[in-house]
């Protein structure tokens, strides 16, 4: 990866010290910029000593400070140093400022929204990587985009992004930019839904006339998008996107993934985006027949002829976990967790679907609340006893032909440590009691 001359001898300051942090300071340390780095957790400023970081209380020292980079998950507002932050707000960038002053001739496809961007950027890289293109995913999927290693092909980066790391960018531009959906969320944060649209709407604002951006039409805040596109006089050509951009490619596509709701919406934004880069019908087509989902979106552990057992455990909100309750019957649903801030659920569609709810989680008598007078409930507490019960009510059943589906719609961090842990340990119990061999 190249240097940063415009950093060269300047001091910056890195709060947070988590993978974005360290490789934010790698980066910078390339730049021979003057790092000092900082993180309230004690046992992780440890061990950045040991990489050979300056540990340095910036804020406190009076050192005339250039730059500040922020970690994503860190809000400015509520964290220890939140009076210096404030005051130097106009120096803070990003990972993505940093990634975009190091790849400036790379084609950036970036992806946020609420729900459906890790598919979605999966989707876009099979299609780039069938029609022979070199390209590869990064950001809030996994790798930090400052580890992108730079390649002397011609290569396609699908970005995907975070309201986080949107919230103090000034300088990111991308090629393409999508905002796929917008739900309730990170509300705790960006206090309403208004601020929190107004944050994933930055994904556009550094665009220029030769640069492209997607918005789903059919989303219920569309229109404040649409707005804050006229408002900022954003130049770049925008494309709405609704499930007439792709239903020609429902039927001739056979993989069965395509035809739950959340994902269609998700293959139409990949497919708009593929026909904007010349990509045909014919090679899009087979990358979709070959796409296989990522773990824990939907993802069908077990389907015989009397169940199918889903792992959701991505589905951390209502709105997420609404998309598996909408395409499957006869639901066993394990739901809890730590709920998101303001959620909303709403049952009027599912409430026939659901046969019972079984509660998870520390915070049971939220989704209690929840559940009372919709739908009948079982409190299990976790997910080993959720199970235990389920496989009890079956026996009580004659027909068969039912769902059992984790899909939480809440965090998984009172009992795990993501939604991974929780979706592998799901995935676990059901192997064992099928005697499958799954990966987990």
């Amino acid at each position: 990866m190249p240097v940063l001359p415009k950093y060269q001898n300047k001091k910056i300051a890195i709060y947070g010290m988590g993978l974005t942090g360290c490789s934010a300071a790698k980066v910078l340390k390339k730049a021979k910029a003057k790092v000092f780095c900082w993180d309230d957790d004690k046992k992780t400023r440890q061990n950045i000593q040991k990489l050979n970081f300056t540990i340095d209380k910036f804020w406190v020292n009076k050192k005339k400070i250039d730059s500040i980079v922020v970690s994503p998950g860190i809000d400015i507002y509520k964290c220890k140093i939140k009076n210096f932050l404030k005051k130097n707000i106009k120096k803070i960038i990003t990972d993505l400022d940093l990634f975009f002053d190091l790849n400036k001739d790379l084609e950036v496809i970036s992806i946020t929204g609420t729900n459906g961007k890790s598919t979605t950027c999966k989707i876009i890289e099979k299609i780039l990587q069938t029609a022979k293109l070199h390209a590869k995913t990064v950001g809030n999927i996994g790798t930090p985009i400052l580890n992108t290693a730079k390649t002397k092909k011609k290569c396609f980066i699908i970005l995907e992004v975070s309201s986080y790391q949107l919230q103090y960018s000034k300088l990111f531009r991308s090629r393409h930019a999508a905002i796929l959906n917008i739900s309730p969320d990170h509300l705790e944060r960006h206090k309403n839904i208004r601020n929190y649209t107004k944050i994933k709407s930055k994904i556009f604002f550094a665009q220029n006339s030769s640069d492209y951006s997607y918005i789903n039409s059919r989303n219920r805040h569309s229109k404040l998008i649409k707005n804050i596109f006229k408002s900022k006089k954003i130049k770049s050509k925008m494309f709405l996107i609704n499930n007439s951009n792709s239903n020609f490619l429902l039927k001739k596509v056979k993989n069965s993934y395509f035809k739950g709701k959340g994902n269609i919406e998700n293959l139409n934004f990949a497919y708009q985006i593929a026909k904007n880069l010349n990509i045909s019908d014919k090679v899009i087509i087979k990358a979709l027949n070959k796409f296989k989902g990522l773990p824990h979106r939907q993802e069908i552990i077990i389907s015989n002829k009397n169940t199918i057992c889903v792992n959701d455990s991505k589905a951390t909100s209502f709105e997420a976990c609404s998309q598996s309750l909408s395409n499957y019957n006869k639901i066993f649903w394990i739901v809890g967790g730590k709920p998101k801030y303001k959620d909303k659920f709403n049952f009027k569609n599912f409430s026939k679907k659901i046969i019972k709810a079984y509660i998870v989680g520390n915070t049971a008598s939220f989704f209690t609340k929840k559940l009372k007078k919709k739908i009948p409930y079982k409190i299990s507490y976790n997910i080993r006893n959720a199970l235990k019960n389920i496989y009890k009510d079956l026996e009580k059943r004659k027909d068969k032909n039912v769902t059992i589906l984790l899909s939480p719609a809440a965090a998984s961090y009172d009992q795990f440590k993501n939604f991974e842990e929780r979706g592998n340990y799901f995935k676990t119990l059901i192997k064992k009691k099928f005697n499958k061999n799954i990966n987990v």
